[in-house]
């Protein structure tokens, strides 16, 4: 069974750099055919798709956050990681890590994990 568990803290200042990190088990993230996946939803909104990185390590970004995302992989550990520079409030939010097909349909999630910027 496919599962996704992502870490990091819960609490990081304004003008800081958020770091989070997926670790995936049951399935390796060099897999052909899938896109590991970011993905945020603040407080009272929608979900907001950040990222993703591919099993060859390529990425995209949503253009709303590009200039301060940062997708990577460390494929020794089968995890990825969310860099997002210079929070800012605005930035707090529940932030998910998933797995999605060829078709971008997300299949697999973790739990989520809240990070709130204040100072």
């Amino acid at each position: 069974q496919v599962q996704l568990q992502e870490s990091g803290p819960g609490l990081v200042k304004p003008s800081q750099t958020l770091s989070l990190a997926c670790t995936v088990s049951g399935a390796t993230i060099t897999a052909n055919s899938y896109y590991w996946n970011w993905i945020r939803q603040p407080p009272g909104k929608g979900l907001e798709w950040i990222g993703w990185i591919t099993n060859s390590g390529d990425t995209s970004y949503s253009p709303s956050l590009k200039s301060r995302t940062s997708i990577s992989r460390d494929t020794s550990k089968n995890q990825f990681t969310l860099q997002l520079s210079s929070v800012t409030p605005e930035d707090t939010a529940d932030y998910y890590c998933a797995r999605a097909g060829a078709n971008f349909d997300m299949d697999y999630w973790g739990k989520g994990t809240l990070v709130t910027v204040s100072s």
